[in-house]
């Protein structure tokens, strides 16, 4: 079994009488997470009830609010219960009906699960607003990878382990940007399975959320859309080219963009800015959640044999740590880009201050300040700039900003 890092906050949370609602992309765990936190409480000698709307059986309870009283009722009793719902977006007006329910202060506390669908993200968040927290489940991290990897033999010491292992992490880091880090991929042991269950949660992804949900007549021009994607890594969206290489409508490529990040498959980071003139201000960069689907929508699912795919590839993995390391703070992250080249990949806005990051796809020998970062470094005067890199550990002083050259398993620890 994998252990999830997300594991600890639902369990503190269960004594909380609000809903645990638990979203993300189909197949990153979610289920497996919910029947883990009812074994823990069945340990304990509490009553529990496992309901999942995809089986015919459990969704037959759920035709109105007091049919799924009374089989709550009948398991569980009128006292202290937890009850487990499995794909509430397969039920209409999943946030009223849970609304209904929970307003009613009964003794049962909810832990509810549903994939990215539009349903689940629209009408349940508006119509629990105040009586629900939100758990965004992702694919397994880097870091929840080493560790299973490597028996949780350094649970606590994986970073020391990395930082004197370096054929290991070498090995580590090319493996999961190859394949990624949806559970089923991560445990599977032969590379031909791991491609035959890619191309089953992208297909599935695609029929279920994507086709399905949104009547899609265009299928073809969607695919289209998430290769060009997987070729823009940490690349502007041009909208217009995107739309003309797909074979549709800027409104339409928008809308697809858009549900693309709605269902946790893309997301795009805005640019920062403080002259509108000099700096870019309206095009985003799109990054994937996970490199595994990247590469599977890019035709090179496990072959990531080229530098520049690799560094590509370890940018967005950068991406996603900087997204988890904000995620419980109200800090946003972004990117910076003049109109004469000058970039830096990411920026994050810590409200009193400014932090550039600077990503490198290399064994760094000695410490360098590139361009763009001094060109950001001169205009802002950040107190602090980070370099990350592949195992360069030190920092410089430029101006009155400390750069530190971090290896990027240290970044969330940082």
């Amino acid at each position: 079994m994998i252990k999830r890092e997300i594991y600890k906050d639902l369990l503190a949370h269960l004594d909380s009488p609000e809903i645990s609602l638990l979203v993300g992309a189909r197949q990153v765990g979610k289920t497996t997470l919910m029947e883990q936190l009812q074994k823990h409480l069945q340990n304990g000698g509490e009553r529990t009830l496992f309901l999942n709307l995809d089986y015919e059986a459990d969704a037959l309870h759920f035709h109105s609010q007091e049919a799924l009283l009374k089989k709550i009722a009948l398991e569980i009793g009128q006292s202290r219960g937890f009850v487990f719902i499995d794909e509430i977006q397969r039920k209409e007006d999943a946030g009223l009906f849970l609304k209904g329910i929970y307003d009613r202060h009964l003794p049962y506390k909810f832990i509810v699960s549903g994939s990215g669908s539009l349903e689940l993200k629209e009408k349940i968040h508006e119509s629990l607003a105040g009586r629900k927290r939100v758990f965004e489940v992702a694919s397994v991290s880097f870091a929840e990878f080493v560790q299973y990897r490597t028996d949780y033999r350094f649970e606590s010491g994986w970073r020391e382990y990395l930082a004197i292992h370096p054929d290991q992490r070498r090995s580590l880091l090319a493996e999961y940007l190859s394949f990624g880090g949806y559970p089923r991929i991560v445990l599977e042991k032969l590379e031909s399975e791991k491609r035959r269950i890619i191309d089953e949660i992208y297909t599935s992804y695609v029929d279920k959320d994507i086709v399905a949900l949104l009547r899609l007549e265009r299928r073809d021009a969607f695919n289209r859309m998430m290769q060009v994607a997987s070729s823009q890594i940490g690349g502007l969206v041009n909208i217009s080219e995107w739309a003309a290489a797909c074979g549709v409508a800027v409104a339409t490529l928008q809308s697809y963009l858009w549900y693309a990040e709605q269902t946790f498959v893309l997301r795009t980071l805005p640019p920062y800015f403080s002259n509108i003139r000099k700096e870019i201000v309206k095009s985003p960069v799109v990054y994937y959640c996970d490199p595994g689907l990247r590469n599977f929508s890019v035709g090179l699912y496990g072959a990531i044999h080229h530098q520049r795919e690799a560094s590509f590839l370890f940018q967005n993995l950068i991406c996603n740590m900087l997204v988890e390391i904000v995620r419980w703070r109200p800090w946003t992250l972004h990117f910076w880009r003049t109109t004469d080249k000058a970039e830096v990949d990411f920026v994050l806005d810590r409200k009193q201050s400014l932090l550039p990051i600077d990503v490198k796809y290399s064994e760094l020998a000695k410490p360098q300040i590139g361009r763009s970062l001094q060109s950001f470094i001169r205009k802002y005067q950040p107190a602090e700039a980070w370099v990350v890199n592949l195992s360069l550990r030190t920092e410089l002083q430029a101006g009155e900003t400390v750069v530190r050259f971090l290896p990027f398993w240290e970044i969330d620890n940082a």
